[in-house]
């Protein structure tokens, strides 16, 4: 792998914490999706923006990637079948009638037994597999359809409110597609139908990957030393038309944008040793930490993340600690709004 692992031994996760106002959560989406402000990150200058201005920071020929996945109604409320309530967040579906979850009672679960969700829907404990317990669904169902029929929008747990109809439409990306995801890929809720047209006229172009968001993305760094720290294994596909894309705008001299942390994932984990990154589904747990050595992705357009996590390392990774330590301290005294509703950042790739 195109990584020096030694680059993430005297890192500590204390080195990705910083103090964040609760005040600056932001709990709902802006009035519009491109309305949200946008600090641009470069060669150690920082600079305000609005996220509308993005075609005005691009090039033509430059090349937009997003991750097209589409978020689910992944949180169920039930019974055990000792009547016990819990609360169950899908982590990821694994077949017509089988999921992983995230399940919330007062005591452990017991393989074998059975819960009933969303009033009558019988659920079967097929076991566990660390935090995530494997479940079935009944006979003559899906998972994506009783989800679709009795789930709610998995909000992410610093969201203190509960989901509104509104959520439904804002906790999604417009060009969502594939469906599968348990978290939005939150740097694609800035785009609306004006801004990429606005994109199109520009001259950038527009590719996509799938890499359906879990659960696991929140769960906190348990260990001190990054080297130690495991990632939660996710699957992705790079469509055979993106690669080519990919490969075309490297030719012309265009750049590379990743659309959310996802994206960067997807396209440096399949990357060959010539920076193209393959074509196909695949399987990542890819820790991209300082060090790490980018072949694809110039540029990239995220949010803001949780400190001490995994995503904030990515963003640090991609272009400097100090750097982006300094952009996090202008946006807090700015009060930018922080996290899946947020206000968003343009990274340029630090030069090694």
């Amino acid at each position: 792998m195109h990584y020096n692992a030694l680059a993430a031994m005297n890192l500590s996760i204390d080195d990705f914490d910083y103090d964040l106002p609760i005040g600056l959560i932001a709990q709902h989406p802006g009035e519009t999706r491109s309305g949200s402000r946008l600090l641009y990150v470069s060669a150690g200058s920082i600079s305000n923006s609005r996220f509308s201005e993005l075609p005005q920071l691009l090039s033509p020929g430059d090349l937009l990637v997003f991750n097209d996945t589409k978020v689910i109604k992944a949180r169920l409320f039930g019974e055990k079948d000792t009547g016990g309530h819990i609360e169950v967040l899908i982590e990821r579906v694994v077949s017509e009638r089988e999921a992983f979850a995230q399940v919330r009672a007062s005591k452990p679960l017991r393989t074998g037994s059975a819960l009933r969700l969303a009033g009558s829907l019988q659920v079967r404990v097929l076991g566990r597999d660390g935090e995530f317990y494997h479940l079935r669904f009944p006979e003559g169902t899906s998972v994506l359809g009783q989800l679709e029929r009795h789930g709610s929008v998995p909000l992410p747990p610093y969201i203190t409110r509960a989901p509104d109809a509104s959520d439904e439409r804002r906790y999604q990306t417009v060009y969502a597609r594939s469906a599968g995801a348990v978290a939005a890929p939150t740097a694609g809720l800035h785009f609306d139908e004006p801004l990429l047209a606005a994109l199109a006229g520009r001259g950038v172009e527009f590719a996509y990957v799938t890499l359906h968001v879990g659960a696991g993305t929140f769960q906190p760094v348990r260990v001190k030393n990054l080297a130690e720290h495991r990632m939660h294994g996710e699957r992705y596909e790079i469509p055979a038309a993106t690669a080519a894309a990919i490969g075309s705008a490297r030719k012309r001299g265009g750049k590379i944008v990743a659309v959310g942390t996802t994206t960067v994932r997807c396209l440096e984990a399949s990357a060959a040793e010539d920076g193209a990154p393959l074509a196909g589904a695949a399987e990542t747990d890819l820790f991209i930490t300082p060090g790490f050595e980018f072949r694809v992705v110039d540029r990239l357009i995220t949010n803001f993340h949780l400190p001490r996590s995994t995503l904030l390392v990515l963003v640090a990774a991609f272009a400097g600690i100090e750097p982006i330590r300094r952009a996090y301290r202008h946006a807090i005294e700015q009060r930018y709004r922080f996290y899946s509703y947020g206000d968003a950042m343009l990274v340029d790739k630090m030069h090694r």
